[in-house]
């Protein structure tokens, strides 16, 4: 290749880069400058003058729980990947928990809960929790879930919301407050009752806690105000960015599935797409020896 020849590659692929770039920049970047703001830039941010949980309001009168508060508000913003997954995911799951927690006499805000429980995944714990809302095998039991080997319905969306909105109804029966009732949902009844009567307090904001305990409202509440304003905080999309749910049939069961894979594929789909809309179903048999009645959603065709 001689001199000229390479020179006016060379000219044409730095024409490509910057030339074009400079007219286009959305071909090259899927980042956009809004405003004056500068993205290599990180900003402080201003708290909230007033919050409140559950109708509860937030008494952020002392520098500890504004430093707290604080805190998550700036872990979760500049943490952009994964607040805009939440927010992507929160179109997908939220109207089906809002109307169970409506339902079961449970404040709306208690969805934030199970995003900072899960991410709206069905996630296992290292110490055993399962599903959205994280619920422990024994604590799923007692509430009325079926746990074992073949099935496991902390991953079933509806049911473990009911079970974990039984859960904080008793809890609130017990303390008097949403956000103590919260706050027992991460250290247990029992723990936040021993830290009352020890510290001779009767609210969360005055109690001394351990780290994750006393960081779990601030974290509830620091998404609560981000993703209920999420153009406040940087984060920028169109509703056909967000996800969505996909139309089911349910089918009612009161028999063993002798094999998962068969029976997805005589109702016109495969396992994979059986497992994702049932991830109760541990196994690729349903045993139901009891003749228990289950519902087993099918999606809708047309939309895999």
């Amino acid at each position: 290749m001689n001199n000229k020849v390479y020179l006016g590659i060379s000219f044409l692929i730095i024409l490509i880069v910057y030339g074009f770039s400079s007219v286009n920049p959305q071909i090259f970047s899927a980042f956009n400058i809004y405003e004056d703001g500068e993205p290599s830039k990180v900003y402080a941010l201003k708290i909230p003058e007033i919050l409140d949980f559950s109708g509860e309001e937030v008494p952020l009168n002392s520098p500890d729980l504004k430093e707290r508060l604080d805190k998550e508000l700036l872990v979760n913003t500049y943490w952009q990947s994964n607040m805009m997954l939440l927010l992507k995911r929160s179109n997908k799951w939220f109207p089906t928990i809002e109307k169970i927690l409506k339902d079961e006499g449970v404040p709306e805000d208690f969805k934030f809960l199970a995003v900072i429980e899960s991410g709206l995944e069905n996630l296992r714990s290292p110490k055993g929790a399962k599903g959205f809302w994280q619920l422990m095998p024994s604590t799923a039991k007692e509430y009325g879930l079926e746990v074992n080997n073949n099935v496991d319905e902390r991953y079933h969306i509806e049911k473990s919301t009911r079970v974990a909105c039984k859960y904080l109804l008793k809890a609130k029966e017990r303390f008097g407050s949403w956000t103590l009732a919260a706050a027992a949902y991460n250290r247990g009844m029992y723990g936040i009752d021993r830290l009352l009567n020890k510290q001779l307090v009767d609210n969360y904001y005055d109690l001394l806690l351990n780290k994750e305990t006393s960081r779990y409202i601030f974290r509830i509440l620091a998404v609560k105000e981000i993703m209920s304003h999420p153009d406040r905080y940087g984060f920028i999309y169109e509703e056909n960015d967000l996800y969505e749910s996909v139309p089911v049939r349910k089918i009612g069961i009161d028999i063993p599935i002798i094999n998962i894979a068969e029976y997805a594929k005589k109702h016109g789909i495969n396992y994979k797409l059986l497992k994702i809309h049932n991830p109760w179903l541990i196994q690729n048999h349903l045993n139901n020896n009891s003749r228990k009645y289950y519902e087993i959603e099918i999606p809708e065709p047309g939309h895999y």
